[in-house]
């Protein structure tokens, strides 16, 4: 029950616990729901809340419910903070209903919510204590990189998953679309990769550090990033007015890469383009 101070000002104060690590820091791109993808990222946990003992048997449990704020919704694309009226919406357009069909906010899980907060089932995959720190090793989330969070409670099969629920205007997963790569993307990416695991043979690394495991997650390319980069783009993070477009080309920033993709005439989308973004 919220004290009498806090419903007399409308809210109350959440902290901020750990923030997420992922390779995704742009939101084109992110699954729009948790466990469609199974991305690996890091939540890393914040003192005095990444203390080991505060985790004490939640290795027993294969998933978690994540509490988190939407914290890129008024920033553009140059990672300024855009004056967009930020007011209450009662109505959103879901991406499900092909963004034209307008549904109530509270029939949604839109990002544009009065508190802003998300609420994520995704798998625990380990706990790393490092440096006497907690790194909670996860997958499947749908959070981009740098993603406050301010709650975290174990899923519990028995209560929380409802057998015979009934899920409104997105009844099934969505459709997944078949994603090729040209030669050339394919080359780029493997030059890259090559460049990654040459870097790391020449340059000392603690790999024992906070650091050196939140940057594996947030900007080391590996071989393995290419089915995931793949599944991704077949979630098509495209807005639905450009769904029959084939001359748009849409770029997704992936680590250390931005991914360049499109619409081909057979109804497919297709990487053209893996190219290391310039810092």
């Amino acid at each position: 029950m919220p004290s009498e101070n806090a419903s007399q000002h409308g809210g109350y104060h959440a902290p901020i616990i750990g923030y997420h690590r992922a390779p995704l820091t742009q939101k084109f791109g992110a699954p729009r729901q948790p466990n469609l993808v199974a991305l690996t990222s890091t939540i890393e946990m914040l003192a005095p809340y990444d203390d080991p003992a505060a985790f004490i048997g939640m290795e027993t449990f294969s998933h978690i419910w994540i509490s988190w704020h939407f914290h890129h919704n008024y920033i553009d694309k140059n990672n300024n903070l855009n004056q967009t009226d930020s007011s209450f919406r009662p109505q959103v357009r879901p991406p499900r209903l092909g963004g034209n069909q307008k549904v109530g906010v509270f029939a949604s899980r839109s990002m544009y919510r009065p508190s802003a907060l998300g609420l994520s089932v995704v798998k625990l995959e380990r706990i790393d204590v490092v440096e006497g720190r907690v790194l909670l090793v996860i997958s499947g989330a749908d959070m981009i990189d740098a993603t406050p969070i301010t709650d975290i409670k174990p899923y519990v099969a028995y209560s929380d998953a409802i057998m015979h629920a009934v899920s409104g205007f997105a009844p099934s997963a969505p459709i997944v679309l078949e994603v090729t790569m040209t030669d050339s993307a394919h080359e780029q990416f493997m030059g890259l990769v090559n460049k990654e695991n040459l870097a790391d043979n020449v340059t000392e690394v603690k790999l024992d550090t906070v650091a050196a495991h939140i940057y594996q997650i947030q900007n080391q390319l590996l071989i393995t990033d290419m089915d995931v980069i793949k599944a991704l783009i077949a979630q098509d993070p495209r807005p639905a007015y450009r769904r029959d477009d084939t001359k748009k080309v849409f770029v997704m920033r992936y680590k250390s890469v931005d991914v360049s993709f499109g619409l081909m005439e057979s109804k497919h989308l297709q990487i053209t383009d893996v190219v290391e973004v310039s810092v």
